[in-house]
């Protein structure tokens, strides 16, 4: 880095620090509604790993390419300003971000229409992810706890359960977001499920949310909603082949939005998606 085109005048190189905000405004303007503190906590998980592209110092594209550990890395937050489309900059910027994720299983969640477009570059289909929104009506449960207040080590091999790799600097950040909440299902000894909800350009997103089953979830979700009054549209992100998943959304009448299309570059990583209700984010896996 920095790599360049045949044009003297485009780079592409790391993001330096307040660029990651650049990156999330973008996103915003393109209607994926990011979290307020996605900047800070999208960028804890792998500094490396995010990319802008820029020509006579303007910046107009960015993507983040993180890599967790070395078996798996995400590509998100891949955006062309829209006048700089079809020249070529877009390619440029996604080979820069590839090969920094190199040999691993690379994933990402694309929008149905590309998804031509990223078989061209390896990406196989594993599953559908539905984002859903309402306007949801919380309950408190007393039977929950902070999620912070679970040792650590717990909290991330379960997390890493679910998610197939562990993000050990990703969670501590996601948690400690000031404006998130965090709640666990704790049994005995035993982690039943958790998840987190922040706020958001609009309404809050609820993600991850990991349970053992739907009764769990469901009162995850519930709490989740009801730890603050702000009101507004809630967002839960779920994988389409988890049919209660799919209910807990329906049952409190939220409306699907759009779809998009979790690829791999290698054989999907065995996860126990009859547990995952509710996915992190689609910028970061």
């Amino acid at each position: 880095m920095p790599t360049s085109s045949d044009s003297p005048h485009f780079i592409v190189r790391r993001m330096r620090p307040g660029e990651p905000q650049l990156a999330i405004d973008w996103a915003a303007a393109e209607g994926w509604n990011p979290g307020l503190d996605d900047a800070s906590t999208f960028h804890a998980a792998d500094p490396e790993g995010f990319f802008i592209a820029t020509f006579d110092d303007e910046p107009i594209g960015c993507m983040s390419a993180v890599a967790y550990g070395e078996s798996l890395g995400f590509i998100g937050l891949y955006i062309v300003r829209p006048e700089w489309r079809g020249k070529g900059y877009g390619m440029q910027l996604w080979r820069a971000g590839m090969a920094y994720l190199g040999t691993r299983n690379i994933a990402l969640d694309g929008v149905l229409a590309q998804q031509a477009n990223y078989r061209k570059s390896g990406f196989v289909l594993a599953h559908r992810n539905v984002r859903y929104e309402g306007f949801v009506t919380g309950e408190h449960d007393g039977d929950l706890v902070d999620a912070r207040r679970v040792p650590f080590d717990r909290l991330l091999q379960f997390d890493t359960h679910h998610f197939a790799a562990p993000r050990e600097t990703f969670l501590r950040a996601w948690l400690d977001a000031p404006h998130a909440n965090a709640l666990a299902a704790v049994d005995g000894d035993t982690l039943r499920g958790y998840g987190v909800i922040r706020r958001c350009r609009e309404g809050r997103k609820i993600g991850p949310l990991f349970a053992q089953d739907r009764r769990v979830a469901r009162a995850l979700f519930r709490a989740l909603v009801a730890t603050s009054d702000e009101g507004g549209k809630v967002v839960l992100d779920v994988p389409e082949c988890n049919p209660a998943a799919v209910a807990l959304a329906v049952e409190h009448e939220m409306t699907s939005v759009f779809e998009t299309a979790r690829m791999f570059t290698h054989a999907a990583p065995v996860m126990p998606l009859a547990n995952i209700f509710g996915v992190t984010s689609f910028e970061l896996g």
